[in-house]
């Protein structure tokens, strides 16, 4: 592993250190590169100094001298204010790797400051949970011009296993979008898993019986066993969260809604998420959208 204190280490920022966010800096890190983190909530980044990340205090901090700096944080509204803060340290011809799902309406103000600022801007959200995020598993779904593409691959190869390339212009939202269209899937996973455990609790039926009729077929599939298994299991550690679910399942509804389209089971999994998180599951894992099948 190189030095991280080498003089040609790449330099990177990374705003927002969450579930994916931590083990995306972690990773980094240990790859050799330069890393500096800052989290609104500073104790969650803390234990990155253990890994060989600097801990900022500021967003600005964070980001001072810093080659190329990646947001990871729930909206877009976050993701503003945080490099809204770091603006007067930002420097000019930075690459600004933007990871976070934030949907459509909100990257026109992030190329709009990447514009001001001149960074270079790549939006570019990604696919996997906690566990691909700790083994730099991640897919990236990425949009940017093809000149800034090899210094982006430097980091996108460490935090993930592949990048798809779909577009040059990333205020244009091409990535995004797609991010939209493979979480409407997610959810509707997610959801059918848990109305489908709830139903053969209700009528008497051993939901292992229910996985064994669709085991190796055409129905099964890895995420279905995935989160059958923390809903059995009744513990729901936090991969992608119920409240972080509810949010995106709004950002689907929203962009359908301004592209004509009906999204029914979109719509009724926010009403599912929403239920979940009054009865205080905001915080586990999306799985855990299985209570909202019961009470009132």
């Amino acid at each position: 592993m190189a030095d991280n204190n080498s003089s040609d280490a790449l330099s990177v920022a990374v705003l927002g250190t969450g579930i994916m966010g931590a083990a995306m800096a972690r990773n980094l890190a240990r790859a050799g590169l330069d890393v500096r983190a800052w989290n609104r909530t500073r104790a969650r980044a803390e234990p990155l100094a253990a890994d060989g990340v600097r801990v900022a205090g500021t967003p600005a901090e964070a980001v001072d001298g810093a080659e190329v700096v990646l947001t990871m944080l729930l909206d877009g509204d976050a993701v503003l204010d945080a490099i809204r803060q770091a603006a007067d340290a930002l420097p000019a011809g930075a690459l600004w790797l933007q990871t976070s799902t934030v949907g459509v309406e909100s990257l026109p103000s992030l190329a709009r400051f990447a514009d001001e600022h001149r960074l270079r801007f790549v939006d570019a959200p990604v696919l996997g949970t906690k566990a691909p995020a700790e083994k730099g598993d991640l897919t990236i779904l990425a949009a940017g011009p093809q000149d800034v593409r090899e210094r982006a691959e430097r980091v996108f190869g460490i935090v993930g296993s592949r990048t798809q390339w779909i577009g040059e212009d990333a205020g244009s939202g091409t990535a995004s979008r797609l991010k939209l269209v493979v979480n409407n899937w997610v959810l509707t996973v997610i959801n059918g898993t848990g109305e489908s455990l709830a139903l053969a609790e209700a009528l008497g039926v051993d939901p292992r019986a229910f996985l064994d009729a669709v085991a190796g077929g055409a129905l099964d599939l890895p995420y279905l066993r995935l989160k059958s298994e923390l809903i059995l299991s009744g513990d729901y550690p936090p991969s992608f969260t119920v409240s972080a679910a509810r949010k995106d399942a709004r950002l689907i509804t929203e962009a359908a809604r301004d592209a004509g389209v009906r999204m029914d089971l979109a719509e009724a999994a926010g009403e599912r998420f929403r239920r979940a998180e009054e009865q205080g599951h905001g915080e586990k894992d999306g799985a855990a959208a299985y209570f909202a099948s019961f009470g009132g």
